[in-house]
């Protein structure tokens, strides 16, 4: 009778169908959590693999793209041609007009068999100087190599300054009647921070062993004799300039007539043939087809690889970058 009294029915805490629905309910959730837990980590390592592919594709592309077999190449030919090269942008070291790239694609056009004539189309404001003379000087030799093998230049929108040191090595010069011809002159400009120095209240604390070493520092004022001797500098590049362009033009130039050819102006296509700047009006395709005889172009301008590029640019100096903001750039055929 007392067993029966105390085993009340429905007493959660007595009743074993209940205990035993309750822990069938916990194993149920148990194994819900855990299929849910599975699910996630599953769908976790998924999203790893995926990742993983995405990267490992990624890099064989970049090793792929960056790499040498990336690179289409130029100047492969069958048959007669006319060669073509690019000077385009600024003329510097670094640069796609740097003079080992030109140097370079004008080396292989000579070299090729088929070659029947040279253009270099051009496209550039000028540049260093240095980079300018190079090319120049081996298109003189080059042509002294290969007397059968013409070099015609070719201005498009812009042959100015160095560009046009270029283009006076070549057999002749062709432009459009547009185009911008001449600038032979040289500049070097920076900035003077000495005013907004004083006014900042900072001072300039410089220390260099020779008398005029920072004789371009633009945090100091201009030094009179320095200055003059700077221009002297810029005077004897201009000269070399000078005697490079008449040597290259010879007798077609009117200098004489036209003394002001030297002054750093630049002129349209149609006044410099009247001044000897250029031989003749026309392109690059009326050179090839009716100077040259060979209307098939076959581009043998050198291409850097991408890989080339990237390195460049992620290797620029910091300090070279200040030196050019700051005035330190040189002289510049521009």
């Amino acid at each position: 009778m007392s067993e029966s009294k105390d085993q009340r029915p429905g007493d959660p805490w007595t009743d074993d169908s209940y205990l035993d629905k309750s822990a069938s309910r916990s194993k149920e959730q148990v194994m819900t959590d855990n299929n849910v837990d599975n699910k996630e980590q599953r769908r976790a390592r998924r999203w790893g693999i995926f990742f993983k592919t995405l990267t490992f594709a990624y890099l064989i592309s970049m090793l792929f793209f960056f790499s040498p077999f990336g690179v289409s190449s130029k100047g492969a030919s069958t048959g007669a041609h006319t060669a073509l090269i690019e000077v385009r942008g600024m003329i510097a070291d670094q640069e796609n007009a740097s003079a080992d790239n030109i140097v370079s694609a004008l080396r292989k056009a000579f070299e090729d068999k088929n070659t029947k004539g040279i253009v270099m189309r051009i496209n550039s404001p000028g540049g260093s100087p240095v980079q300018s003379g190079y090319i120049y000087d081996e298109i003189n030799r080059l042509r002294g190599l290969n007397p059968n093998i013409k070099v015609y230049a070719v201005i498009s929108d812009l042959g100015a300054s160095g560009a046009y040191y270029i283009a006076s090595a070549a057999d002749e010069i062709y432009a459009d009647k547009s185009s911008l011809v001449g600038s032979i002159g040289v500049t070097a400009a920076g900035f003077g921070f000495v005013g907004s120095m004083e006014k900042l209240g900072v001072d300039r604390r410089l220390y260099t062993s020779g008398e005029h070493k920072a004789f371009l520092d633009p945090f100091q004022p201009q030094n009179p004799a320095e200055t003059q001797f700077w221009q002297e500098v810029l005077q004897t590049t201009h000269k070399q300039f000078i005697n490079s362009v008449k040597q290259g033009r010879g007798a077609r130039l009117k200098d004489a007539e036209h003394p002001e050819l030297f002054s750093g102006l630049v002129w349209s296509g149609e006044q410099a043939l009247e001044l000897g700047l250029i031989d003749a009006l026309g392109n690059s395709s009326y050179v090839a087809r009716e100077v040259i005889g060979h209307e098939k172009l076959v581009d043998f301008t050198l291409e850097e690889s991408p890989f080339d590029r990237f390195a460049k640019k992620l290797g620029a100096s910091v300090a070279e970058r200040i030196a050019i903001w700051a005035g330190f750039s040189g002289p510049q055929l521009r």
